[in-house]
């Protein structure tokens, strides 16, 4: 008599139970499918349609004396605008007036997110160049405009890593600021900042360039490199004091790589929201 009661309640729960765990499994589903639909295709359908649209304009752009100027105007007001606003983000920056230099500068940020780079363009109103990976140029169209409006360096070739500090010079030459994300390992996303590189730090004493360091809080959270979580609204950016490097050498290349970092990483840790800290928690907890 014992054994059918457990055989009955055994198929009691059997029969409400799995529906509703059938029930939770579609909703998890749909759920993965409308991020995978929105922090990536839709991403790349908002960033991809305007570079087909505007591609005719934009290589008669560049033949311009000016033309990377008027490229940069059309990035930062059109392109930008449109991928962030279009994804659902609106921006609010801290201390704007700290980007203004009276000289060239290097500005550098944290990188958790494909949206830094539009981000950054929001973010800075005067002209500057992005140093960036070489694998970039193998994008259809894009990668045509890129290798003409970007300094591009292939990390694994010695040779193309030296090539960059020559072309940075030009490009400061013709007035414009330089930028560069510094982190090595940026798209681990269990880590809260990941270590950097110390070209950007050697570019900048060797030029004797003040560094603008630029906090970006949310889009680790936010705006994954990879659709496991996300979510809408606004994108915190804070500017930070600059930091002069007049009477340095190639000997405080170590050590201001290091305070950058450090600059960099205590906000991150400080934030109030503590946004970027929440999302390498939730990156350890589904890695786990």
């Amino acid at each position: 008599m014992f054994y059918k009661t457990k055989i009955f309640f055994f198929d009691l729960e059997t029969k409400y139970l799995l529906p509703l765990i059938n029930v939770v499994k579609i909703k998890d589903m749909i759920k993965r499918l409308i991020l995978k639909l929105w922090l990536v295709f839709w991403f790349y359908f908002l960033a991809g349609i305007q570079v087909v649209l505007y591609f005719p304009f934009l290589v008669i752009v560049m033949l311009l004396p000016k033309g990377y100027s008027i490229l940069f105007w059309i990035a930062r007001n059109i392109w930008a605008r449109i991928v962030l606003h279009g994804s659902g983000y609106y921006v609010k920056v801290e201390n704007k007036e700290k980007l203004i230099s009276k000289t060239n500068c290097l500005i550098i940020a944290n990188h958790s997110s494909h949206m830094d780079v539009f981000l950054m363009l929001i973010s800075c109103k005067t002209p500057f160049v992005f140093v960036g990976k070489k694998e970039l140029y193998s994008i259809p169209l894009f990668g045509y405009i890129y290798k003409r409006a970007a300094i591009m360096v292939d990390r694994s070739d010695s040779k193309s890593r030296f090539e960059v500090y020559g072309q940075a010079n030009e490009m400061l030459k013709q007035g414009y600021n330089v930028c560069i994300f510094p982190e090595t390992n940026y798209m681990d996303d269990t880590i809260l900042l990941a270590d950097f590189k110390r070209g950007a730090f050697k570019i900048a004493i060797e030029n004797n360039l003040p560094i603008i360091p630029l906090v970006f809080y949310d889009l680790k959270l936010k705006h994954p490199w990879y659709p496991k979580f996300g979510s809408l609204g606004k994108l915190r950016v804070k500017v930070l004091d600059k930091i002069n490097v007049e009477n340095m050498t190639e000997d405080d290349i170590p050590s201001l790589t290091n305070k950058a970092y450090k600059i960099i990483k205590s906000e991150l840790e400080n934030d109030p929201k503590q946004a970027a800290v929440k999302a390498t928690k939730n990156w350890k907890q589904i890695l786990s």
